[in-house]
């Protein structure tokens, strides 16, 4: 759940960065601290956990088989998720997330190309 928060960004609407603070500071800080946890660098014989969680989700609408294979695969709504990122896109955090997101997750980068209303993301 509170990962889930994270993604969702507390499900706070459009609002500018003080406002964002203010009405949700720990969403605010939580998305904050797993930015921080997942560009931390891979020690030499384990790679950084957070950066493998990241890069390996999987939507929960997809139709093919999640494979737990991964010990830090989990799966969440691209739907859901890409909304709050429109939604949030004046704070600099989410937009951060969402440039990690694009550029290391193939499934996130997937869907945000085959979606019809990418304007709303640009």
């Amino acid at each position: 759940a509170g990962l889930w928060t994270v993604f969702t960004l507390g499900g706070v609407g459009s609002k500018t960065t003080p406002q964002l603070e203010q009405c949700s500071p720990l969403a605010n800080q939580s998305l904050l601290l797993l930015l921080v946890l997942a560009n931390l660098t891979d020690a030499p014989d384990t790679p950084n956990p957070y950066r493998q969680a990241i890069m390996s989700f999987k939507n929960t609408q997809d139709s093919t088989a999640f494979s737990s294979s991964n010990p830090h695969a989990f799966q969440i709504n691209f739907n859901s998720l890409y909304t709050a990122l429109c939604e949030q896109q004046k704070s600099d955090q989410a937009t951060l997330l969402l440039y990690m997101l694009l550029h290391q997750n193939s499934n996130v980068r997937t869907y945000v190309l085959a979606r019809t209303d990418i304007e709303n993301l640009v």
